[in-house]
């Protein structure tokens, strides 16, 4: 009888967790699916106030799933994006959220998501300025996209946002490597409209490091 009970209770744990695991699921789905609306197809006044919604969304998902480094990368993405859409010193702070937000994920699995915090606080470390105005670094962000490398060779996003480090540093044919790994990277299932915007970002940025290859070759 002892077994039996065990059995049963193992048993509804189980459905339990599954559910818990689907629910988990379809939040990060729609959380990806309304970022990539707002990120990709929404402008001006109106692009900084979905953020702004989209940021306490993220906030709320996050005390859902204290114990998810996925919750957390993505409210860092739609604080480092909202910073971005934001611009000037007024996003620093939210710079720094989400700075936060990418080192809590990489302290719970900086495996998750494909190494998704490394690459986005990498990204970070290299966008923001450095000391005294803010806490960018250019070997921190190396090292972070290195990291994230590790992890995730072929994906589109650490190889884009990579090789556009390595533009900015003047190292245009490691730049061109890094862009045709982004051109041929896995399609994610889910997340078709970023894929297609992506793509769109790297054949912008190919043609750039194109240009400046053969300028230096003449």
């Amino acid at each position: 009888m002892n077994a039996l009970k065990t059995l049963l209770v193992s048993a509804t744990l189980l459905v339990f967790s599954q559910g818990a695991w689907a629910a988990f699921d379809d939040d990060l789905s729609q959380v990806q699916t309304k970022w990539a609306m707002v990120n990709y197809e929404t402008e001006g006044d109106a692009q900084e106030k979905a953020f702004e919604e989209l940021v306490k969304h993220c906030v709320a998902f996050v005390e859902q799933y204290p114990d998810r480094a996925e919750a957390y990368i993505w409210r860092g993405i739609v604080q480092s994006s909202f910073a971005g859409a934001k611009g000037g010193l007024g996003a620093l702070g939210l710079a720094k959220d989400a700075k936060a937000s990418f080192e809590k994920a990489i302290e719970l699995d900086k495996n998750a998501l494909s190494g998704s915090a490394l690459t986005s606080l990498g990204t970070l470390y290299a966008q923001v300025p450095g000391w005294p105005i803010g806490f960018g670094s250019d070997k921190k962000a190396k090292k972070l996209f290195q990291e994230s490398l590790a992890i995730n060779p072929a994906g589109i996003d650490v190889n884009y946002f990579y090789a556009q480090f390595l533009y900015d540093e003047r190292d245009y044919s490691a730049a061109l490597a890094h862009l045709k790994k982004a051109q041929n990277a896995p399609s994610r299932p889910g997340r078709e409209k970023a894929d297609e915007y992506r793509q769109e970002e790297v054949a912008q940025l190919l043609a750039k490091v194109e240009k400046k290859l053969k300028r230096r070759n003449k």
